[in-house]
């Protein structure tokens, strides 16, 4: 993998997690959605900054993912993206102080050891 095509795959993670935290930021303020109220919410989310920044950073990371593709392969691609799983899960532990049980670590380890595999070269 190249630098330019590094910092492809960079992109897309970053403003994908990033999108993901919006979008969980968002989602706090929206309140708990059950029947009752699921109209109201779906309105809601239109008029929640963080929702649209979350959803304008998935935007972002999904461009900076098709440029990626038209330079590498899908199969280093797609299991390459998987890295937001991993990010996503250090965001819940440290911003939002959400337990990671020993099961969900080894589940991480497992992802970060494959688009290891997957990247490297021969």
């Amino acid at each position: 993998m190249t630098l330019q095509e590094f910092m492809l795959l960079l992109m897309s993670v970053v403003a994908s997690v990033a999108g993901q935290f919006f979008l969980k930021i968002g989602a706090l303020k929206l309140g708990r959605v059950h029947v009752g109220n699921l109209a109201s919410h779906i309105f809601s989310i239109i008029t929640i900054s963080e929702l649209l920044i979350g959803l304008s950073c998935y935007a972002l990371g999904a461009l900076a993912y098709i440029l990626l593709l038209t330079r590498v392969n899908l199969s280093i691609a797609g299991p390459s993206v998987s890295l937001v799983y991993v990010f996503s899960v250090l965001l819940g532990y440290f911003i939002f102080r959400e337990t990671i049980p020993l099961t969900r670590i080894v589940g991480l380890t497992f992802i970060v050891c494959g688009v290891i595999l997957v990247v490297l070269q021969k």
